[in-house]
């Protein structure tokens, strides 16, 4: 592998630990607190998960755990897609069983569940895991879409835990990867395994959180990173006065990243996809709404600004959500892309119509493949130029009346993969590690059926605080294909919290006025208001 001069200094940071799970491990114990509910549907839980439904959660104080220092057998697994601090999460695993039993092993599954299911691994050592720490991408090991969620799966599952004497099993990712980590571990229970499951919360949607799940690790970094990005576009646009820019961010299920863009950037308008719903907006009303916001700008001379759109939005709209499920319903199981006349004329009278009013570029990427789930590819549909086109015949009608005065052109753009492997933030490096640690931990207190937690994140990291908080405490059930089944509920974003509520306070002086902020670079070194600053997020829950 090529070093960069920063990857090699990045190599040599040494992240920094809360003091409750810092020093010796054997010196570390689990206390635990009251037993835990589900969020919702808790008698469906108590009979899915009889082995594991109640758990109590759990924090890290000074004790005597001799326990700690037994030779264990370690797995890690990365599920899902990207995220910046999955190298670190491992290293935190792999420092912490070598510290406690140098005679310990670490196993990485690669490409993800599947290749669990498959057997297939490699034994870590020093030297491998030094090439990757601090560093983004799931590179270490690969990642994979697999669910590991039948009978069979976790029977296979169990077959290659025996067979390679794993002790523990770490599977890092969101929402669905740890709703699978809950099934494996209860499996697992059923069967008197000895493997404890633990989950890590990653994703950088910013949708896996609660009480005691605070952020995701990878959040901070991505937002960063858009951010960097949306500040220099609105440079930009300050620079030639010409363009107003459309920018979609990613964030499918909530408008968490979309929000804290909108917080370090301070853009003209940025769409919230909760506020949406919430609100019952059509399409062409929020296509209104934009138009607003261009004409009193360009009315005050200003034909330019910056439009922050979530990934999501389509489906937050009420007839866009209508239709999507009714196209997910009709294209089940199908391979083939369905032909858009064909489509339309088997939807429901108001679904057709919506249909039928969107560009045929739309319509095409609405009948894409659908993703494992049967539901529709949202990262595919060109949300940003849709808007981008009914603003555009909005202004026209508009200047046709003589309501418009100034001139309007739009440029589009799509932030996602630029900020799923960038390297880690300092606090992205800091509180991975400390995942990984607690992972851990967790495994040498022999408490399966857990999700770590590490909270007090807006705070410096010597007042951080590490635990657990049992999976099936996150969960509900919902539908999926038809059936009632269990998931840990994404958290989406909240129009009473104080990071809404502080957008909301300023964003019409920001819609008329050019009050544009420029967050730049990530900075790895120098004052801590600098490099260790937390998300605006972060800082406005923590008031």
């Amino acid at each position: 592998m090529e070093f960069s001069p920063l990857h090699q200094q990045r190599s040599r940071y040494q992240p920094k630990l809360p003091p409750a799970i810092a020093g010796d491990v054997s010196r570390i114990v689990a206390e635990q607190d009251q037993a835990t509910d589900a969020l919702s549907d808790q008698q469906a839980l108590k009979e899915l998960f009889q082995h594991s439904y109640g758990q109590p959660s759990i924090r890290f104080t000074p004790g005597n755990n001799p326990n700690a220092t037994k030779k264990r057998n370690v797995g890690v697994i990365l599920s899902g897609g990207q995220a910046p601090g999955g190298h670190n999460v491992i290293a935190g695993i792999f420092d912490s069983v070598r510290e406690a039993n140098p005679e310990s092993q670490v196993h990485g599954f690669l490409g993800g569940p599947g290749g669990l299911l498959a057997g297939s691994s490699v034994e870590l050592t020093p030297e491998f895991v030094d090439e990757y720490r601090n560093t983004g991408g799931f590179d270490m090991i690969g990642s994979g879409r697999t669910k590991v969620e039948t009978e069979e799966q976790f029977e296979t599952a169990l077959s290659v835990c025996r067979k390679m004497q794993i002790d523990a099993l770490v599977i890092i990712g969101g929402d669905d990867s740890n709703t699978n980590a809950a099934l494996l571990d209860e499996y697992f229970r059923k069967q008197e395994a000895d493997v404890c499951v633990i989950g890590v919360p990653k994703t950088i949607d910013g949708d896996l959180k609660g009480d005691s799940i605070e952020a995701s690790f990878g959040f901070d970094t991505a937002t960063k990173t858009y951010s960097e990005l949306i500040g220099n576009i609105a440079r930009d646009a300050t620079s030639a006065k010409k363009y107003w820019h459309f920018i979609k961010v990613m964030g499918r299920s909530a408008s968490h990243i979309a929000l804290e863009c909108a917080l370090q950037t301070r853009p003209n308008v940025c769409l919230i996809g909760e506020e949406v719903a919430e609100k019952n907006q059509t399409l062409d009303q929020i296509a209104e709404h934009v138009t607003d916001a261009v004409a009193e700008r360009a009315s005050n001379g200003e034909s330019f600004g910056v439009a922050i759109v979530p990934e999501g939005l389509i489906e937050f709209i009420p007839e866009m959500k209508t239709l999507i499920g009714e196209l997910n319903s009709l294209l089940a199981g199908k391979e083939a892309p369905a032909d858009p006349k064909s489509v339309a004329s088997k939807l429901s009278p108001e679904s057709a119509t919506a249909f039928q009013s969107l560009p045929d570029s739309i319509q095409e990427q609405l009948l894409m493949d659908r993703d494992p789930h049967g539901n529709v590819q949202v990262s595919r549909i060109e949300t940003e130029k849709l808007l981008l086109r009914m603003v555009e015949e909005k202004v026209k009608e508009r200047k046709e009346a003589g309501r418009f005065s100034g001139k309007f052109s739009g440029l589009c753009h799509f932030f996602g993969y630029e900020g799923r492997c960038a390297y880690p933030s300092n606090f992205d490096a800091d509180y991975s590690y400390s995942l990984g640690r607690t992972a851990f931990l967790l495994a040498a207190n022999e408490l399966s059926g857990y999700i770590v937690s590490v909270t007090n994140l807006a705070q410096p990291s010597d007042k951080w605080e590490a635990g657990g908080v049992p999976l099936t405490s996150m969960m509900n059930m919902e539908t999926r294909k038809g059936e009632q089944t269990p998931v840990i509920r994404k958290a989406l974003v909240d129009l009473e919290d104080k990071p809404f509520q502080a957008f909301a306070g300023d964003r019409g002086t920001w819609q008329v006025q050019t009050r544009y902020r420029y967050p730049g670079a990530i900075q790895y070194y120098g004052p801590d208001e600098v490099c260790n600053r937390p998300t605006e997020t972060l800082r406005l829950e923590a008031r």
